[in-house]
Order: structure tokens, then C-alpha cells, then sequence
């Protein structure tokens, strides 16, 4: 980072598996972030066209009444909504990092986009592993998909939810000098008081965590539970005290674990916003840095294959090769 920039975290409630009119309010939201002078905005983990709180209410056989809707209604990454989205990042001159499933030919990904200012789509990574349930929806990243990219705001990357709880996956991402992090979040409003570990109060200190830890600035954009997503997903009472309405703990935290904007309550829509100042990470990074001087690489060393896992590897005949090595062809 050379200087310092306005960061726009998310909280907000998508219109739930409704690609047309999410992909409307998507594009508002970028135009109000930057009328507010942001330079970057963070959305939800899959904003578009919504999380699939479904998974976690009832039985899979009992969630397959939404699968081809949500299908239906999931992104393609070079489809004419990704185009209108990344017309509305250049018209406003703002760098977006998207979150929204990702329809790949007949599979589903929990993805981020990051799209420059320009409105190029510079890349799209997908969740490593979902977690849990999400497996009955989504399929699973990649080694290219831990991604820190070089932008004219500083380095930018990202990643969904429970990834944050993974040490290695963080281990990777601080490795490439990360300093700017988007760490994207669904809402925290399921199994309330039943089940810690997806309670707000640990998994905001997930994203507090890694911005100590990695010495980056976090934004952590974060989905709302409202009436309409009852109404969509909770046709029992059962199903109404496992989802709440609410939700919402969006933050935006420094490289010190500093808290930079003041939070909207649970159940309120809008952004947050804070200044990204880089002399702030100079200084957290002078204390401990995890991949420079404060590691031990004599000690503990991580294996990393960033390459992309091609799902087919086509055996050419003899008649059209010319040596062992020509005999595979990778797609």
C-alpha cells in the first residue's frame, strides 16, 4: 500500500434466490460505497444469489426443493450479470471483491470475484473446502484459488467463513505479503446458543485473529437474516428457532487487531467504512511478522501446490505424437 484508501464492508440481506434483482441490489450498493468515497468494498460469502440456509434446517432430501432454483439462479462467472457488475465497479471507479455461487457447468462454487476499478474481472477463486453441509451444494477449490493480487490500492485477497479457521490455508495467504484481506461471512444467526462455533462472537474473532496474525487490514462483510429468508426457508416452528432473524456482525479490523468502524446493530442493512492507513501495517509487521522475521523456516516449513487440478487429461494416439512426453495433453 502507498497510501491510504476508504474500505467499504457489507451488511446486508440479498433478495434471496432472485439472481436478477441481487445482482440490482448489488450494484446499488457499489454505487452508494463509492458516493461515499470507498475505493474498495467487500460483499457477504455468496451474496448472489444468497446462502443456501436450507442446508442447515432439515434433512438433504428435504433441501432438494431448492436446488434447481438455486442453480437457476447462481452466477456464471463470464455471463452478462458478472457484466453488469463489473460495469458498475468502472462507472464508479471502485475495486469490488464479489461474493456469489459460482455455476460451472453443472456444479456449484462458493466464489469471489475481484474486479479492479476498471472493471476488468482480474480473477475468481472458490472456496477450498466447504464446510459441513455446504458440501451438498458446493464442490470444492483449488490450489490456484489462494490468491493475493497486486492492485494500485495494495495486496489484495480473500477468503469464505470457516476458511479463516484453517491454519495452513492463513499460512499461505500471509506468505504473499497479503495486505488487504477480504474475509466474507454469510451472517451468524443459525443454532444460536446451541452451537459456539458459529456464534458471532467467535467467528468475529476469526477475522480479528487473522488480521493480528497476517498484520493486514480484515474487512469482514457479512449477510443479514430477515423476514423474507424466514419466509423462504422456515416452514415449521422447528425451523424458526434453529434460523434467527439478524445476524449481521459486519467489521472492519487493523493489522494490530484494532477495531476501525463502529458496527450496525444485528439486524440492520447498510456499510461500514474505515480508512485504510499503510503505515499502520508497518508497524504491527516490526513486532511479528510469521512469514519474515518472527519464523522459524529451519523448523516448520508449508508445502503449498498453487497449480490448477484439470478435471480431464486427454491421451493423444501414437499416429499424432512424436515422443513419450507429447503422449498426454492437459486440459
Amino acid at each position: 500500500m502507498k497510501h491510504t484508501i476508504t474500505a467499504a464492508a457489507v451488511q446486508a440481506e440479498p433478495v434471496w434466490l432472485d439472481l436478477d434483482a441481487t445482482v440490482d441490489k448489488a450494484i446499488q450498493l457499489i454505487r452508494d460505497a463509492a458516493s461515499n468515497g470507498a475505493d474498495l468494498i467487500g460483499f457477504p460469502e455468496t451474496f448472489i444469489p444468497g446462502y443456501p440456509w436450507w442446508i442447515w434446517l432439515d434433512s438433504p432430501a428435504d433441501g432438494m426443493r431448492f436446488v434447481p432454483e438455486y442453480a437457476q439462479n447462481s452466477m456464471t462467472s463470464d455471463g452478462p450479470h458478472m457484466a453488469r457488475i463489473q460495469a458498475a465497479a468502472r462507472n464508479a471507479g471502485i475495486y469490488v471483491v464479489l461474493g456469489y455461487s459460482a455455476r460451472v457447468g453443472g456444479s456449484l462454487y462458493m466464489a469471489q470475484a475481484f474486479i479492479t476499478s476498471q472493471g476488468e474481472l482480474q480473477s475468481v477463486r472458490h472456496k477450498l473446502k466447504p464446510t459441513h453441509v455446504e458440501r451438498t451444494v458446493f464442490g470444492e477449490g483449488d490450489g490456484s484459488d489462494l490468491q493475493v493480487h497486486e492492485t494500485e490500492l495494495g495486496r489484495i485477497g480473500a477468503l469464505n467463513c470457516w476458511e479463516h479457521l484453517q491454519p495452513l490455508t492463513k499460512y499461505a495467504m500471509f506468505s504473499e505479503n497479503e495486505e488487504i484481506h477480504v474475509g466474507a461471512w454469510p451472517s451468524f444467526s443459525v443454532y444460536e446458543g446451541a452451537a459456539n462455533a458459529l456464534s458471532p462472537e467467535v467467528n468475529t474473532a476469526a477475522s480479528r485473529t487473522y488480521a493480528a496474525e497476517g498484520q493486514s487490514f480484515v474487512l469482514a462483510p457479512c449477510g443479514v437474516v430477515g423476514e423474507a429468508a424466514m419466509d423462504k426457508f422456515c416452514n415449521t416452528d422447528l425451523k424458526k428457532q434453529l434460523l434467527k432473524i439478524g445476524g449481521g456482525h459486519a467489521r472492519i479490523y487493523g493489522p494490530d487487531g484494532s477495531e476501525l468502524a463502529t458496527p450496525l446493530s444485528p439486524t440492520t442493512e447498510g456499510i461500514l467504512y474505515a480508512q485504510l492507513d499503510p503505515s499502520m501495517i508497518s508497524i504491527a509487521k516490526s513486532a511479528a511478522d510469521p512469514v519474515g522475521h518472527y519464523s522459524r523456516p529451519d523448523i516448520f516449513r508449508l508445502l503449498v501446490n498453487r497449480n490448477p487440478t484439470p478435471k480431464t487429461v486427454n491421451v493423444q494416439t501414437q499416429a499424432d505424437t512424436h515422443s513419450a512426453e507429447d503422449l498426454f495433453e492437459v486440459e
